[in-house]
């Protein structure tokens, strides 16, 4: 817990650093990254936990890596990177969910690329979907388990071997339903700059 903290501090301590040296107001952040400014105030705080959508919205408007976030260090790798089995760089982002970054050396990506393993929570099965949007296009395979994933007012359940596309910028959202843990891969891709 208390290594999750000081991990959490590190991160906000980079992104209050990044924004100060790009001459930006926590206001100004905060619309820039679709939250409340109180919202702004508490990540930037380390009083509350990073979403996704937060920290790859922060390094979009950065212009840097969403991994100098969360490491402090730039990818180097520009031919290939092997991540092993296990070996991907950790982050849980949302609560309960992990992400394994599965390309987190490689340096000037395209897409972001994660394993991903959503808990089942009964008392998630009945409520509203929390929903979030970033820039960019997002590809979902399932691997194990069941995903009920909500795109703006549509509903849609996944299974092994389903996968999903779509714009991320619309509301997008996600649990695990059926009773157990869903293990899908989320390619995430920028925002497509002009040509």
């Amino acid at each position: 817990m208390q290594e999750h903290l000081e991990r959490l501090n590190e991160i906000a301590q980079r992104i209050k650093t990044m924004r100060e040296i790009m001459e930006l107001s926590p206001e100004e952040m905060a619309k820039e990254v679709g939250v409340s400014s109180q919202e702004y105030y508490s990540y930037e705080a380390g009083e509350k936990d990073f979403t996704f959508t937060f920290l790859y919205n922060c390094a979009q408007r950065f212009g840097i890596d969403i991994i100098e976030l969360l490491t402090g260090e730039t990818p180097r790798l520009s031919f290939y990177s092997i991540v092993r089995k296990g070996c991907g760089l950790a982050m849980e982002r949302r609560e309960g969910f992990s992400y394994e970054h599965l390309a987190y050396r490689f340096q000037d990506k395209i897409a972001e690329t994660f394993l991903v393993t959503a808990p089942y929570k009964e008392e998630e099965q009945d409520k509203p979907i929390q929903l979030s949007r970033h820039e960019g296009q997002e590809f979902d395979y399932i691997l194990k388990g069941e995903l009920k994933v909500q795109m703006e007012d549509h509903i849609e359940y996944l299974n092994a071997g389903d996968a999903i596309y779509y714009d991320s910028g619309h509301g997008h959202g996600m649990i695990a339903t059926g009773g157990e843990e869903c293990v899908f891969l989320a390619i995430v891709m920028k925002e497509k700059k002009g040509d």
